[in-house]
């Protein structure tokens, strides 16, 4: 069990300041995963709560103890790294003992805590083997393993399914959720680049960019209620799309006109001063629908993706506009170089003023 907290945590290599201004509590028992695109320091941040990087300003305690000098053994943290890093010449229990074996455990300490990760790991059929007659997901979840041995207060998951291939990575994802759901007491954090391991992994996620927190929230808040563009864009898949406005009505329910002709109708509150605001409209591929009535954007269909459940609608852009994605239900081929117009649910509908949500103002 461990709470972790960090304070004004930064990060700097000489002049360059990578990290700064990092202030997060995590919990005991939460699953914390850490989003971003790539160079925005969530591995680096990662590093500095194991201790493998040095942190150049602030603080960072476990259970009200400041680690920032604590040396990473003694800081009761395990790591699993994106590459599995056994030892090719050990078996899978040899691998899995090793770190107790250095640590001058008992043997039957030893082999307790081997025998409790491989049946939390479903690896007790492989114990005897080298890590070359496994696949890649069991390499994996021995990686694993060889944390669980040690019984630290922290996991740490650096990117640990990005080596795999798709059919492993949903497999090991859920053998991840599943081995959290066995230690509910276990606090973990997890670096990924991958926002479906992040929405379906997470108690809450840490959006990372710019060198800051951009949003930490539960990952159906994020999705719900972005507090910023990047975060909308970055939350979902196709992106949300963003739809240049102005503000005509104001109150509970706010009317924006579109530069592309069309019309909105926001359940985001906006005040009389507002009217006027240039605002960009978003609206999820997914809560775009077909509609008769007045409508939000209305283009030619340029490219279909039929996916069987749903299909993609790709509309032609208008100049220098943002590609539009629509996400329907079911299959849609007919409508390619079709004109079609779409509406959305004004409970959809985000308001974001100089890439600010107003929900957050």
């Amino acid at each position: 069990m461990a709470e972790l907290k960090l304070k004004n945590v930064e990060k700097a290599y000489g002049e360059v300041k990578v990290l700064s201004n990092i202030n997060l509590d995590i919990k005991t028992g939460e699953l914390i995963v850490f989003v971003g695109p790539s160079g925005c320091g969530k591995s680096t941040l990662l590093r500095m709560i194991a201790g493998l990087e040095k942190i150049t300003g602030g603080d960072f305690s476990i259970d009200g103890a400041r680690m920032n000098e604590v040396p990473p053994a003694q800081r009761g943290i395990a790591m699993v790294f994106q590459s599995y890093a056994l030892y090719p010449h050990m078996t899978v229990r040899d691998n899995m003992s090793f770190a107790l074996k250095i640590a001058k455990k008992s043997q039957a300490e030893i082999d307790a805590a081997v025998a409790k990760a491989a049946k939390i790991l479903q690896l007790e059929p492989y114990l005897d083997r080298l890590p070359k007659a496994l696949s890649g997901g069991q390499r994996q979840r021995v990686a694993i393993g060889r944390s669980i041995v040690r019984d630290p207060k922290v996991y740490l998951f650096d990117e640990p399914l990005s080596n795999l291939d798709a059919a492993l990575r949903v497999a090991t994802r859920l053998e991840i959720a599943q081995l959290k759901e066995s230690m509910p007491n276990s606090t973990m954090i997890y670096v990924t680049h991958d926002q479906v391991e992040a929405m379906t992994l997470a108690s809450r996620i840490v959006v990372l960019a710019g060198g800051g927190i951009s949003q930490v929230g539960t990952p159906l808040e994020l999705y719900e209620r972005p507090r910023n563009e990047f975060v909308a864009q970055f939350i979902g898949s196709p992106a949300m799309n963003l739809m240049a406005g102005e503000v005509i009505g104001t109150g509970a329910q706010t009317r924006v006109r579109l530069a592309n002709g069309g019309e909105a109708v926001s359940n985001v509150p906006t005040l009389a001063a507002d009217q006027g605001l240039k605002v960009n409209i978003g609206v999820r591929p997914e809560d775009l629908v077909a509609t008769s009535g007045p409508a939000i954007f209305t283009g030619a269909v340029e490219i279909t993706e039929a996916l069987g459940e749903v299909t993609l609608l790709y509309f032609k852009r208008a100049g220098a506009d943002a590609q539009v994605v629509a996400k329907l239900p079911g299959i849609h081929t007919d409508v390619r170089h079709k004109t079609v117009a779409l509406g959305a649910d004004p409970a959809k509908v985000h308001l974001f003023a100089q890439g600010q949500s107003l929900l957050y103002r």
